[in-house]
């Protein structure tokens, strides 16, 4: 054995010294163990039975309303619920980002419920366990099944779910006799009121009142159903509300979930890959609250409400809002672009980062964060895709005013300069950073294909044009790097150490230093089991930047390697220990599952994988990678460019790729060469 080894041994260091870096990646992934499974209606259940205690949360949000549930099953199958209750439009003063009042509400807070005068919760901590936990299920509204034991079997399905329209959210019990004998169920009235201080409170106090609808006492013959529930809700007039109708109100919830899923459906051959993209779908569309300043969509996670940012908003969620179908998303995005317009000045000052408070305030408290370019590059995408000239020319002097103030940004060696990045100082950026001036190009790009649409004068569209040609040869000069033994980029002047954030200029259709650029990102320098860490030898990491990468690397050709990562972040996101949604960041916000961020997600899909570039108000380039092992692919019922169409990808046996778009009755069918462009008009 000796000498075999001895012989075969250089070959077999000379084959994985040489191994295609997608193979090695494969090879460094953590193993997954989902904890959680998909089910055929979409939905994903979690059957309990082992690796206890486990804890997680979620978010769920309707126009009045946001709440967010921390649930735990400890080790004897018990569920604990803790409610936070946020109400985004009920503030106090003074007036500030985090303003919205909120509640939490544990399990001691609940009405008494009774089985045959045994009390259904007793003290965990006695050894009374009398109900165990059966399953956990998501999907728009949170489901749990337990079952009371003892004396008689009932089953317990409890729902917790927003009202879409009202400030209210709902804890629904149905109890089942599931027993051969009838079962006497007891659930006390339960009426709690608090009113805020009438001199904090933003034009009226503001009272919250926890409340059981069709509680008291029933007895059940084997096989009946009894159904009683808690109710969450804010108001202003506290002696004139109406009767709350939890039914109705769930079915409007699960109407709205419709409504959100059904245009922009991705057919796969990988049902994850597809059932992920529907969650996605979904928290990126509910979060979006109607203030008296309109429809405003707002990341979420217990701080940010009634409130819009030049990063969440105008960069990573109002560009999918115009592929997507939804109409108060659309709503939305123009809102978001109007009310940062209102901050346009003749002097150029930065424009604020955020609007808060319904649009009473603002915050610039991280200075120019590189928030003009953000919106420059969001605006101009955002018409485009959206394909309206109406909704252009609102949006055009934004756009061009964010795209001279970066101009006057631009120093000596053709870089727009800005206080910092997104990140406000959490990691060094430098005087200019590869964030920013990547938007800015973008923006350009954009901005000149908008302006002829709009038949703007060609000496400004062919100005846009020869800036973007400028600023990317500055971008190479400038950021351009060999890095930690990598071709690709330094995230500022003087920085030495690999960030997540050089996939920017893969997003932007800048390649010249894409293969290095991968090969960083894919590294165990900056790969981490929950994706990109946001700087190598650092464990913080956040989702916005691996969402990016993965939309970079399959826009530069990369299929195999970004399709690796994708299954894996997709699996882990969906079905494993924190689901169902991408994440903001951690440590910072415990993973919180901020809304913008699952937009981003869908825009790996509608940019990445099917390569979505607008071009037009009628028109888009379309270079989709199909992934070896697929023959086809499709993004179904399609609202952007001013139509509704499907997007088919399929895979013919000569090895060119077919990629058909089907408006109603009439089909285009363009044939391309694998990894080829075709120019789309519909």
């Amino acid at each position: 054995m000796k000498s075999y080894l001895h012989k075969f041994l250089p070959v077999l260091l000379a084959f994985f010294i040489q191994l295609p870096l997608s193979y090695a990646q494969q090879l460094s992934l953590p193993q997954q163990n989902d904890r959680w499974l998909l089910q055929p209606d979409g939905s994903i259940t979690w059957n309990i039975k082992d690796r206890l205690p486990h804890a997680d949360h979620i978010e769920m949000s309707g126009e009045k309303v946001s709440l967010w549930v921390a649930y735990s099953v400890d080790a004897s199958k018990v569920c604990h619920l803790t409610r936070t209750v946020v109400f985004p439009t009920f503030r106090m003063l003074p007036d500030d980002t985090r303003s919205h009042i909120s509640y939490t509400f544990n399990d001691d807070a609940l009405p008494r419920m009774y089985v045959d005068g045994r009390l259904l919760r007793p003290d965990v901590s006695e050894g009374n366990v009398s109900v165990l936990t059966k399953s956990i299920t998501q999907h728009g509204i949170m489901r749990i099944e337990e079952q009371f034991v003892d004396p008689q079997p009932v089953k317990i399905e409890r729902a917790l779910f927003p009202s879409v329209d009202k400030p209210l959210a709902i804890e629904q019990y149905k109890f089942t006799n599931i027993s051969n004998k009838p079962v006497t169920i007891s659930v006390e009235h339960l009426k709690r009121e608090v009113t805020t201080d009438t001199i904090r409170s933003k034009v009226a106090p503001h009272t919250v009142i926890m409340q059981s609808v069709n509680d008291g006492s029933r007895v059940l013959q084997p096989g009946q159903v009894y159904t009683f529930s808690v109710c969450y809700r804010a108001t202003d007039h506290p002696a004139s509300l109406l009767a709350v109708d939890p039914e109705f109100e769930e079915k409007a919830r699960q109407n709205r979930i419709a409504e959100i899923s059904a245009p922009l459906q991705l057919q796969t051959p990988d049902s994850v890959l597809n059932a992920m993209f529907a969650f996605a779908k979904i928290r990126a569309t509910e979060s979006i609250f109607k203030t008296k300043g309109g429809y405003m969509h707002g990341p979420g996670g217990l701080s940010y409400y009634a409130a819009i940012w030049a990063n969440d908003q105008a960069e990573y969620i109002n560009p999918y809002f115009a592929i997507s179908g939804d109409r108060i998303g659309n709503l939305s995005a123009m809102n978001a672009y109007r009310l940062f317009a209102r901050y346009m000045n003749p002097n150029y000052n930065a424009l604020p980062s955020s609007i808060v408070a319904e649009g009473d305030t603002v915050w610039k408290g991280a200075g120019d964060r590189g928030d003009q370019a953000m919106i420059a590059y969001g605006a101009s995408r955002y018409a485009l895709t959206y394909g309206s000239a109406d909704s252009a020319k609102a949006l055009w002097p934004l756009i061009s005013w964010c795209l001279e103030y970066s101009h006057r940004h631009i120093n000596t060696q053709g870089v727009v300069e800005s206080k910092s990045d997104e990140l406000e100082g959490r990691f060094p950026s430098g005087k200019a950073n590869l964030s920013t001036n990547c938007l800015y190009y973008d923006a350009l790009v954009s901005a000149a294909l908008l302006g002829r649409q709009l038949q703007l004068p060609k000496q400004q569209t062919d100005l846009y044009t020869r800036q973007a040609a400028e600023l990317k040869d500055n971008i190479e000069k400038y950021f351009g790097a060999d890095l930690a033994g990598f071709h690709t980029y330094k995230y500022y002047e003087t920085n030495d150490v690999l960030r997540a954030w050089i996939c920017m200029p893969l997003t932007m259709g800048i390649y010249d230093r894409s293969k290095g650029t991968i090969e960083a990102l894919f590294s165990p320098k900056l790969w981490t089991a929950d994706g990109l860490a946001t700087q190598a030898g650092q464990d913080t990491f956040w989702d916005r930047s691996t969402l990016y990468a993965l939309r970079g690397v399959l826009q530069a050709g990369a299929t195999e390697q970004a399709m690796t990562f994708l299954r894996y972040y997709s699996h882990r996101r969906l079905l494993g220990e924190h689901v169902p949604y991408p994440v903001e960041a951690y440590p910072e916000g415990n993973q919180r599952h901020l809304s913008a961020e699952s937009g981003l997600y869908c825009r790996i899909f509608t940019e990445g994988l099917f390569g979505i570039r607008p071009t037009g108000f009628r028109s888009f380039n379309c270079t989709p990678r199909l992934p070896k092992g697929w023959n086809e692919m499709a993004l179904n019922n399609i609202h952007a460019f001013g139509k509704v169409f499907d997007l088919k990808v399929k895979r013919e046996r000569n090895g060119s790729v077919q990629i058909i778009v089907r408006d109603g009755n009439k089909s285009k069918i363009y044939t391309v060469k694998e990894a080829g462009s075709a120019k789309i008009s519909v």
